[in-house]
């Protein structure tokens, strides 16, 4: 039998590089899918229904709300985003292990709806590093800049919450190490109940 898949909760502050992080471990590891979130916004050009968003209605989210078909939610600038529970819970139950890429306030709330998640918060070396690689891409003006810086400062504090923290400093190191933590887990007695049947009773 198939053991079931991991559920991996992956946050990170505003520039954290968390994308490119997992940009590199899903290339590395083709046990893994990314969760697609749903959200009540517009789609933006070049966004495909059911590859970057669910786009639904607004009834439509609320209704998946009551009906308990979300595993997490929040209402950002007058839209609702959040992580629908049937396509995670069919990816778990085939043996995937199922990334989401949500901020700290979303990784609270699989906490308390999925307790055995694997919950992950890279962080950068230091702001420093962080202010240098903002400023290094050359896309955001000062007054973004300083949101981010800000936000990250709020942020970071939250990796007390979170069972892993990964420090950012080289792609290729935050890989190797997500990597590690997710054997790691793979091989804890609490996710292989069985184990002690299985050995004792394999002819």
């Amino acid at each position: 039998m198939k053991k079931k898949g991991l559920l991996i909760v992956v946050s990170a502050p505003s520039g954290g590089g968390k994308g490119t992080v997992l940009k590199e471990l899903f290339r590395r590891n083709e046990n893994l899918k990314m969760s697609v979130s749903a959200t009540t916004r517009a789609p933006r050009p070049g966004e495909e229904h059911g590859v970057h968003y669910y786009f639904i209605s607004k009834d439509a989210f609320r209704q998946n709300i009551e009906d308990g078909a979300m595993l997490e939610y929040a209402e950002y600038c007058g839209n609702f985003y959040g992580t629908p529970k049937a396509p995670v819970q069919a990816w778990l139950d085939e043996g995937y292990d199922v990334v989401l890429e949500i901020e700290v306030q979303g990784g609270k709330q699989i906490k308390t709806v999925a307790p055995d998640c694997v919950s992950i918060f890279l962080v950068p070396p230091s702001l420093e590093v962080l202010e240098k690689r903002l400023r290094g891409r050359g896309t955001e003006t000062e007054a973004v800049i300083q949101e981010r810086l800000a936000a990250a400062r709020e942020e970071i504090p939250h990796v007390l919450d979170y069972d892993y923290t990964v420090v950012n400093d080289t792609v290729e190191q935050a890989v190797i190490d997500i990597q590690a933590i997710l054997e790691a887990e793979k091989l804890r007695v609490s996710r292989d109940q069985d184990i002690v049947e299985r050995i004792l009773n394999h002819a």
